[in-house]
């Protein structure tokens, strides 16, 4: 049976007519849209120029279209649903709602798609859908000009600019920009699963995840990259992707302006700059920035260890270890920088290398601004500051600040030294310590002094060294306030505030305040000279005495008088010197008060009150209280020096 449509008026039926003809002769000179309806295009107007000229007397709230205040009083505040499905008995304050929701017991979608056929019950929803074929986004952002195909998503994008969230849980007041991201949250409270699969039986909280889920079981990936066709699971994966071919990094932190190609890696990077760590272990209570980290950590309590190789029997606990282990195994190095050309076998060592390329040191120090290429190293740095040592020897109890530093004391403890040279095969407690032993036997100085040129093999010496230019005495005594170039020297001149000599002689049990002092005494016993020179091959037992010994074949004297300009060999000869031009005599005698300028002088003047003469002749016996007494008198018995006698005529 036929149905006739009836109309009061002419100008209805022509209207009507329309909605065969799919005529729209008023066009919006916007964004040019077309309308079917004049009152609908001046309606349409109203989003442009967002005026609502329609208020609530009750509430005053504002509106742009008159039904929807109608619906605002009527619903609001009187409550009123005169509309009832005689169905489910559900009511509804619009008969137009009341018709949509019949469809859901008939399941009928009156409105179809020309371009793939897909029904819908609302003919809203149809012309909605239609822009995923037109690709129409008639709805822009008038402070970003970001488009949209729906007007409710550029409602809610605007709320990124405001920063307002409407939406409140009433269980923890967390707030939410959008009313579905709210739904979905009371479930984390409820525990809400409404969704599962029927293949495993998983259940899901959101429908969208369980319908990319059923893609684990079809093995289905929709979702294709129009550069290197790699197919996706995930529309959200396929855009990231993208951005590897475009090197797109929309995402960029205000911190530091550094930019990336995911949001969830800049949420996770802002940590950097906060030190938040929101994931908690609940059996020790250590704190994570990264939910990955805990996971893996959980495993430390559990010993679980999930990944193993097909190779050997190793299991390991982290993913990362495993792939590691695996290149290990077959000394692959898939990762390759482009600049140099090394090879590494993990991606986040690559990272890292970039960055002593490219200079970057993304982290930085709150307290003193210091910048480092790794957090980790920035960590180690923030304990300088805080004076922090977490981890302990528990054989002596003593703290360090870094686990490598208690590694290597470990073996002070053990006597495990694990480095050896192939060369002279010493062995070494730590590898920077061969590393630098090596160049004894190369010869290597790869550090150098940018003022006076000359070389060092470790980049600490020349550190030290750079002091002497600039006279920079960083470490200071606090009982006397004598400053010093390196702490080393600092500590051993605490002795003589406290007279401590920790160093003894195994053979004489005489004791020493340096140990370089004790390796010296030690070849008085052994009579071992290790120093020789390359000229004369005279052999000395300090590096020191060799080092002044080759001025006599260079005739260096690099120590100047700035009085006289007189030069010596040693600097102990020009401090003596000095005491010439300022008549300076430190060392006073205890018996009769006598002064002198050098100590040597003392000693031999002590001998005057003591007659001690510490030197004997071998031959007779005879003793003196000064060495060149005692070579004098040798002449007489080798007749070194001999005068000629005059018997006369």
């Amino acid at each position: 049976m036929s149905v006739i449509k009836s109309f009061l008026k002419k100008k209805y039926l022509t209207v009507h007519y329309r909605t065969h003809t799919n005529e729209r002769p008023y066009s919006c000179d916007v964004c040019h849209i077309g309308f079917i309806h004049k009152s609908h295009l001046n309606r349409h107007y109203r989003t442009h120029t967002n005026e609502k000229p329609y208020s609530c007397d009750v509430c005053h709230k504002e509106f742009s279209d008159k039904s929807n205040l109608t619906v605002r009083t009527t619903v609001t505040h009187t409550n009123e649903k005169p509309y009832s499905c005689d169905v489910c008995y559900k009511e509804f304050f619009r008969i137009s709602d009341l018709n949509e929701h019949h469809r859901t017991h008939t399941s009928e979608k009156p409105y179809s798609c020309e371009a793939c056929h897909k029904g819908f019950k609302r003919k809203s929803n149809l012309i909605v859908h239609g822009r995923i074929h037109t690709n129409e986004k008639p709805y822009s952002c008038d402070l970003c000009h970001k488009e949209f195909s729906k007007k409710h998503h550029l409602d809610e994008h605007y709320r990124i600019h405001t920063n307002e969230k409407p939406y409140s849980c009433n269980v923890c007041h967390k707030e939410f920009s959008r009313k579905s991201g709210l739904n979905l949250h009371y479930r984390t409270h409820t525990n809400d699963k409404p969704h599962y699969c029927d293949v495993c039986h998983k259940k899901f909280s959101r429908k969208g995840e369980l319908t990319v889920h059923y893609r684990v079981h079809t093995n289905e990936k929709p979702y294709s990259c129009d550069f290197c066709h790699k197919d996706f699971s995930y529309k959200s994966i396929l855009n990231q992707h993208h951005r590897t071919h475009t090197n797109e990094k929309p995402f960029s932190c205000d911190v530091c302006h550094r930019d990336f190609s995911r949001k969830c890696h800049l949420k996770q990077h802002y940590r950097t700059h906060t030190n938040e760590k929101p994931y908690s272990c609940n059996k020790c209570h250590k704190k994570f920035a990264h939910k990955s980290n805990l996971n893996v950590h959980y495993r430390t309590h559990t010993n679980e260890k999930p990944h193993s190789c097909d190779v050997g029997q190793e299991e390991f606990s982290d993913k990362g270890e495993l792939t590691v282990h695996n290149q290990t195994q077959t000394n692959e190095k898939v990762y390759f920088c482009d600049i140099c050309n090394k090879k590494f076998s993990r991606k986040r060592e690559l990272v890292v290398h970039y960055r002593a390329h490219t200079n970057e040191k993304p982290y930085t120090c709150h307290i003193c601004h210091k910048e480092f290429i790794r957090k980790s190293v920035l960590n180690q740095h923030y304990r300088t500051h805080t004076n922090e040592k977490p981890f302990s020897c528990d054989i002596c109890h003593k703290k360090f600040s870094r686990t490598s530093h208690l590694n290597v004391h470990y073996r002070f403890h053990t006597n495990e030294k694990p480095y050896s040279c192939d060369v002279c095969h010493k062995e070494f407690f730590q590898k920077s310590h061969l590393n630098v032993h090596y160049r004894a036997h190369t010869n290597e100085k790869p550090f150098s002094c940018d003022v006076c040129r000359k070389e060092f093999s470790r980049k600490y010496d020349v550190t030290v060294h750079y002091r002497i230019h600039t006279n920079d005495k960083p470490h200071s005594c606090d009982v006397c306030h004598k400053g010093f170039t390196r702490k080393g020297d600092l500590n051993q001149h605490y002795r003589t505030h406290t007279n401590e000599k920790p160093y003894s002689c195994d053979v004489c049990h005489k004791r020493f305040s340096q140990k370089t002092h004790l390796n010296m005494h030690c070849r008085t016993h052994t009579n071992e000279k290790p120093y020789s020179c390359d000229i004369c091959r005279k052999e000395f037992s300090r590096k020191n005495d060799l080092t002044i010994h080759y001025r006599i074949h260079t005739n260096e004297k690099p120590y100047s008088c700035d009085v006289c300009n007189k030069e010596f060999s040693r600097k102990k000869d020009l401090t003596v010197h000095y005491r010439i031009h300022t008549n300076e005599k430190p060392y006073s005698c205890d018996v009769c008060h006598k002064k002198f300028s050098q100590k040597v002088h003392l000693i031999v003047h002590t001998r005057i009150h003591t007659n001690d003469k510490p030197y004997s002749c071998d031959v007779c016996s005879k003793a003196f209280n000064q060495r060149g007494s005692l070579n004098q008198h040798y002449r007489i018995h080798t007749n070194t020096i001999s005068y000629p006698l005059d018997f006369g005529n």
